[in-house]
């Protein structure tokens, strides 16, 4: 059967996975091992608050692959493709189902870990906007949710290696790559440098927004009394 080779995933959304699947692996690494190294783990996860915000903003002006109205999965579309009549390239409807969860539970990792503490000496860089009691409600919530994003991951690794040695479709190397071989297709367009610049300031004003920098220094703590000596 003839085949071409077509422009898949754009550079900015390979660079992108790969990014978060350090990010990710470092996140778990430094949550579960916790001590010296929950700074690392809220350091790491300020570069995944840009990193999602940056996807959110190539899913809707990057390359034709990247962008969610492409792969998103639709009832109509899973009920094709589970019938073996969807045609089309990127993520597949089922795939396309782990992505979105796997964002959706990273979201949620975020937004509880910016307020969370760890009842020693680390609070999230957004802890003072909500106190103490929803605090420890979101601390609760982000070690509960990290077990649910472990599940996604494996389901994802399991689903990869499921097409490449079943299905007999590498997906890792043209996340490497770029490009792939089809039947038929055209390339991805779209998604240049303004775009690009575009989603990088989004990300850029996301990260500092959730550091916390734009807040107030909170007030230093009264002077201690002086004791007057009895005699």
């Amino acid at each position: 059967m003839n085949s071409k080779r077509i422009l898949l995933w754009d550079l900015p959304t390979r660079l992108f996975h790969w990014l978060l699947a350090l990010a990710v692996v470092a996140l778990v690494v430094t949550g579960k091992v916790g001590g010296n190294l929950i700074d690392w783990h809220g350091k790491v996860g300020l570069a995944v608050v840009g990193l999602i915000v940056f996807r959110v903003v190539w899913g809707l002006v990057g390359s034709t692959y990247a962008r969610f109205c492409q792969f998103f999965p639709t009832p109509a579309r899973i009920s094709a493709y589970l019938k073996g009549e969807w045609r089309g390239h990127g993520h597949n409807p089922l795939g396309a189902l782990s992505v979105f969860g796997l964002l959706a539970v990273l979201t949620v990792q975020l937004l509880t870990g910016l307020v969370a503490n760890d009842d020693i000496a680390f609070v999230g860089p957004l802890y003072e906007l909500v106190g103490r009691d929803l605090s420890n409600l979101a601390t609760g919530w982000h070690k509960l949710s990290v077990n649910m994003l472990i599940v996604l991951v494996i389901l994802h690794l399991a689903a990869i290696m499921f097409y490449a040695h079943v299905k007999k479709d590498n997906l890792v190397k043209p996340m490497v790559r770029g490009w792939k071989e089809v039947p038929s297709g055209e390339s991805a367009q779209g998604g240049g440098m303004l775009s690009l610049v575009l989603a990088i300031v989004f990300a850029l004003v996301a990260v500092y927004a959730a550091s916390g920098r734009w807040l107030p220094e909170p007030p230093p703590p009264p002077p201690a009394a002086v004791q007057t000596p009895a005699w």
